[in-house]
């Protein structure tokens, strides 16, 4: 099932309980979230949501991407939408 966020993009498997991340901001990527990581990812990043210069995420452990605070709030509701879709 496709699914767009404000900052991340892509598709729930229902068979295998796994998103499959295909874009953050504007970057393509394929990677594969299942429910533990969504959730750690997740409390991380609510853990930081007050640091008021954002955060950096990378893709590929090679690419870095900047979030603004701005965005790090819309990352912590995508994942919170993301969340709901686990069985």
């Amino acid at each position: 099932m496709p699914w767009d966020g404000k900052i991340i993009s892509g598709e729930f498997d229902k068979e295998v309980n796994e998103f499959i991340v295909q874009q953050v901001k504007s970057q393509t990527t394929k990677s594969i979230l299942n429910k533990k990581q969504t959730d750690k990812l997740y409390r991380y990043l609510k853990s930081h949501e007050n640091d008021k210069d954002g955060q950096v995420i990378t893709l590929y452990d090679q690419m870095f991407l900047s979030l603004s605070q701005e965005e790090l709030q819309s990352l912590i509701r995508d994942l919170e939408e993301i969340q709901y879709m686990y069985h």
